[in-house]
């Protein structure tokens, strides 16, 4: 393994952390509160909090072991119903978010799928005021089309993403933050694949083709 691949690894398992710290920190609050806590009352609520945040730990532990690593078992394809089942687990909790799937075959390649997982997850952070995220998938001519587009009010989105995306990182920009953008890029450049991008003031466009 060479030394940017285990920068990127590191990075990955930071980023990993980072979206996980806050429901199991949640846990253990709740935890705590749970432990010290005599009145049925608040004891039943503190234990649909530690619920919620056990949910929301494994729902997150799930996505991102489809979407960073080995997961989807055996085969070279992955049904889209798991896909499609993290990402709405990760919104379900949000209900300024709306989510539209367009879904065209039944299974897709698994670089395919960690494209999607990834892109999604981008087009979920970038509606930091709520919105719709629309999800397409399908094969033509032999080659996955992945389409993403986030639209809303307000749309954050980081131009070293944006960066990340196109494959023209500088030095010192991969980060935690970067770092699944990129990780996506380097797959399907691998493949012989593209990402791209169009960002507008109230909608994130992302897309990808992949051979194979």
């Amino acid at each position: 393994m060479t030394d940017t691949s285990l920068d990127l690894a590191s990075l990955l398992c930071s980023r990993l952390c980072h979206d996980l710290l806050s429901p199991v920190g949640a846990l253990s609050n709740g935890l705590e509160l749970l432990a010290e806590e005599r009145d049925p009352e608040m004891r039943k609520r503190c234990m649909e909090l530690l619920e919620q945040s056990a949910r929301t730990s494994a729902d997150k532990l799930k996505f991102f072991r489809l979407a960073f690593g080995a997961a989807g078992g055996f085969g070279d394809t992955v049904p889209v119903e798991e896909p499609k089942a993290l990402i709405d687990a990760l919104v379900a909790g949000n209900e300024r978010i709306k989510l539209n799937w367009s879904l065209g075959v039944p299974v897709l390649p698994k670089p395919a799928v960690k494209v999607l997982l990834n892109l999604a997850h981008i087009g979920i952070e970038a509606l930091v005021r709520g919105g719709t995220l629309d999800i397409g998938a399908e094969l033509r001519d032999g080659a996955s089309e992945i389409v993403i587009r986030a639209s809303g009010p307000k749309i954050a989105f980081d131009p070293v993403i944006g960066r990340a995306i196109d494959g023209v990182l500088e030095a010192g920009e991969l980060t935690s933050r970067t770092a699944p953008a990129h990780m996506i890029q380097q797959l399907a450049a691998g493949i012989g694949g593209g990402l791209q991008y169009a960002l507008s003031d109230d909608a994130l466009v992302m897309g990808a083709v992949l051979p194979g």
